[in-house]
């Protein structure tokens, strides 16, 4: 039975248009090695698919994340105290913030944000009608640049951004450190930042979570060549790469890449782009830090880092940054 008080959520849209995707899909390739972004992972097939990565066995992050929110989230409430605006980046399927949602004190408003525009618009609508007392205000946008926030019906009493996941991981330190200036200008003032941090562990537990028995995250690594295919007047062959991941010790951190598995030619908006057999394409990196290292980069944006809570084996944290 429908909700009788549940109203479909307006959308937002402020995404980059399709030929500044393009332009950067060609930047990208035309680089020695060649690189693309990991945002073209999330079409809806590609959300899809991360949605399954996260319950994988090898997969610690999200249990581990959730376990902490659960444990702790007395203490987040009351830092984050009432009638704020919460402020999701990438959010996703917005597992996680169903207990932000179910706990904090007369929210204001819920805004999530995602590049991906049907994946978001679905779970935003299931949360405006699972809580038809909060408002949503979905954003289909590139959060990495400046966005307009949409304006609540309530006026919050303060702006929490919210970042789960390891997400901030799949930015370079600098381009990490751009991303957390954009949350400070969107946090505003008396804002925070509530943000998921992967830890620097064991070499073998990081190869697991990326290299799943199952085949998941291949699927979803594969997956951004039939994007680009149908998206991008593209020709790949997924069968002729593989993926790859690996961590690196020395910028500590895991890259995904896929494999030309022979010598090939491949069109994109009828531009060519050769592979020479075992060459690849970098997808992803996922950057993780010391405790320490995460808090000199916040502070360097304009945070404070004022609480930070972690698992028993210190594999994850979540983090509680105050704007300075």
């Amino acid at each position: 039975m429908a909700n009788p008080a549940f109203e479909a959520p307006e959308l937002t849209e402020q995404n980059p248009s399709r030929a500044d995707d393009l332009a950067e899909v060609l930047r990208g390739l035309r680089r020695a090695p060649k690189v693309l972004s990991p945002k073209f992972f999330y079409d809806d097939r590609g959300s899809q698919l991360f949605e399954r990565i996260t319950e994988l066995p090898e997969y610690y992050l999200t249990r581990t994340e959730i376990a902490i929110m659960r444990e702790y989230i007395g203490e987040i409430v009351s830092l984050i105290g009432p009638q704020a605006s919460l402020i999701e980046f990438g959010s996703g399927s917005s597992m996680k913030t169903r207990i932000l949602l179910e706990n904090l004190d007369r929210l204001a408003a819920y805004v999530p944000v995602d590049i991906s525009r049907d994946h978001l618009v679905a779970a935003a609508e299931a949360l405006a009608s699972e809580f038809p007392h909060i408002e949503v205000l979905p954003v289909a946008a590139d959060f990495t640049q400046p966005f307009d926030l949409p304006q609540p019906k309530i006026m919050p009493l303060r702006n929490i951004v919210y970042f789960p996941g390891s997400t901030i991981g799949n930015f370079s330190p600098d381009a990490a450190e751009a991303l957390l200036s954009v949350m400070h200008a969107e946090a505003r003032e008396d804002g925070a930042l509530l943000i998921g941090v992967d830890l620097k562990k064991d070499k073998a537990i990081l190869e697991r979570a990326y290299n799943d028995s199952a085949g998941v995250t291949a699927r979803f690594n594969l997956n951004m060549l039939r994007r680009l295919n149908k998206e991008f007047a593209a020709n790949f062959d997924p069968d002729r790469f593989e993926h790859h991941a690996v961590y690196k010790e020395s910028p500590g951190r895991i890259e995904m890449h896929l494999v030309s598995t022979r010598s090939q030619n491949v069109s994109v908006a009828g531009e060519t782009f050769h592979f020479d057999e075992g060459e690849s394409i970098r997808t992803e990196c996922s950057h993780k830090y010391t405790p320490r290292e995460f808090e000199e980069m916040a502070e360097r944006a304009g945070f404070s880092v004022h609480r930070v809570w972690m698992d028993p084996q210190r594999l994850f944290s979540v983090q509680y940054c105050l704007r300075r």
